[in-house]
């Protein structure tokens, strides 16, 4: 578990591509290695991945098929950037909100704005993730807990506002036009979306066939 607070840039080191399986070596920003173990937990640019092997700074993953298809992991190269977050602790303050590290999709870069010291982002989203998305809601950027600043339903994009301090911290103000980030939707909103949706489509399904037939058992289905 996350938090979303985005601890510093990893560099990736080196990579070796297996059938099915990539041993990524990723060099951790100053003091993010402290107390690290074989088996932890660490977020790649969102990604909840193991360190399976400890150099220093230098730590390894290996990154299974199904993350390699499902995130922005796959395209990486040597000498790329990484947000990188360790895992949450007990009785650590929550800056931002919880985070699985289990990415639901990737969202496309297709916009930037730089008003004075500030610097926006806006995303295409694939239609059927809109849902979840609100604006002054939390969502979850390769990694970084931001707040959703506007949303536009119709064209199926979000924007979100960056201020210094993240952009110094994060890789967010390396990215361009065309390029892909990894989305994790805050799961609350994502429960509660999913669990009215249940509820109405079995209160409309039963409604149905009373609308069909002008029945009087509308009445008392409404009620």
């Amino acid at each position: 578990m996350f938090t979303g607070i985005v601890r510093g840039r990893g560099k990736i080191h080196k990579i070796e591509k297996l059938p099915g399986l990539h041993k990524i070596d990723v060099e951790l920003p100053a003091g993010a290695e402290a107390g690290v173990e074989l088996g932890a937990s660490i977020a790649n640019d969102g990604v909840c991945l193991t360190v399976a092997h400890i150099n220093g700074r230098i730590i390894r993953f290996d990154v299974m098929q199904e993350t390699l298809n499902k995130t922005t992991i796959g395209s990486l190269k040597e000498g790329d950037e990484v947000n990188i977050e360790r895992a949450a602790k007990d009785g650590q303050e929550v800056g931002g909100h919880l985070i699985s590290g289990h990415i639901d999709t990737t969202v496309e870069v297709c916009k930037i704005e730089q008003p004075e010291n500030n610097f926006v982002l806006h995303f295409k989203v694939p239609p059927e993730w809109m849902q979840y998305i609100f604006a002054k809601g939390y969502i979850a950027l390769n990694g970084a807990s931001l707040t959703i600043a506007s949303v536009d339903n119709q064209n199926c994009t979000f924007n979100v506002w960056l201020i210094p301090e993240t952009l110094r911290l994060t890789t967010f103000g390396l990215k361009k036009v065309g390029e892909k980030i990894n989305l994790e939707v805050e799961r609350t909103t994502q429960v509660i979306v999913e669990t009215v949706q249940r509820y109405l489509d079995d209160k409309l399904s039963s409604l149905i066939p009373a609308l069909s037939k002008g029945s009087p058992a509308l009445k008392s289905s409404l009620s």
